[in-house]
């Protein structure tokens, strides 16, 4: 049986420096000293619409070409959308390698400078 989205989206969050996990909102959020960097929506919450995904901060401009580029994978999240945040589904076999990517382009735009040091060090080695 393949591993449940969140037991994969935890494995790459808690990964990241420093990064630990807080439940708020009925949810699993993930977090950099106390700033939210991403947070999983169940599909059996509302916030999850049904299907199983990611809330993640993207930088400006992104989230728009993602939702147009590949609204099938991509959408605005309630709550977080109007700042920019990008939500991603994680049923129907999501690729996880860009599931990472996201997640630390999202940790990069929350972590302060001393720990982007770090995960740069651990990507060199």
């Amino acid at each position: 049986m393949p591993p449940s989205p969140l037991a994969r989206l935890r494995k790459l969050c808690l990964a990241l420096p420093e990064a630990h996990e807080v439940e708020a909102w009925g949810e699993p959020t993930f977090r950099v000293r106390n700033k939210l960097f991403a947070m999983y929506a169940a599909s059996d919450n509302h916030h999850g619409g049904g299907r199983p995904a990611v809330w993640c901060k993207a930088g400006p401009g992104n989230q728009s070409l993602m939702v147009r580029a590949s609204p099938d994978r991509f959408f605005v999240p309630p709550y977080v959308g109007p700042s920019g945040w990008v939500g991603v589904w994680l049923d129907a076999n999501p690729d996880w390698r860009e599931v990472r990517d996201l997640l630390c382009d999202s940790y990069r735009l929350t972590a302060p400078k001393k720990l982007l040091a770090v995960l740069d060090e651990g990507r060199k080695s």
